[in-house]
């Protein structure tokens, strides 16, 4: 039981991580290029964290649930059915709001970044921050119901 509590602990913690760099350091340095350096830069990070992604966010709920399940005669077993249905919204959200967005980027050449293709980004990078905010806000269920 407790390899899976520091197992979990750490894809979930290396996964808010990584998004929170994402929003507070990786975004900021690509608006700081040139609209073609711009369009590159997101296009390869869309590409290389689209394919990576999924299966992180899947290993991550999964792992959740397995805690929920382990400590399910625990005192923290309603927060670890909070985190794992934050984490489930957060997928869900992800997938219809997040993932059309990341492929158009993905796509994207530096003229139609030029002629519309910031402002998808921003209309991304705006929405992650909100999802950063949600998993943020599991991790902290999670801990608390393991700790419990």
């Amino acid at each position: 039981m407790h390899l899976l509590d520091v197992l979990t602990i750490v894809f979930v913690g290396l996964m808010i991580g990584n998004e929170l760099a994402v929003s507070l350091f990786v975004n900021p340095v690509i608006w700081q290029l040139d609209n073609r350096s711009q369009t590159q830069a997101l296009s390869s990070f869309a590409r290389i964290l689209g394919r990576a992604m999924p299966a992180w966010y899947a290993a991550c709920l999964l792992l959740i649930l397995m805690e929920a399940y382990v400590h399910r005669h625990e005192q923290g077993l309603a927060l670890l059915l909070a985190a794992a249905g934050i984490w489930i919204v957060v997928i869900l959200l992800t997938v219809m709001f997040l993932v059309p967005i990341n492929n158009r980027v993905a796509a994207i050449t530096p003229e139609i970044f030029a002629a519309g293709g910031k402002a998808e980004h921003k209309k991304w990078d705006t929405m992650h921050r909100w999802r950063v905010v949600a998993l943020t806000v599991a991790m902290v269920c999670l801990l608390e119901g393991i700790l419990r």
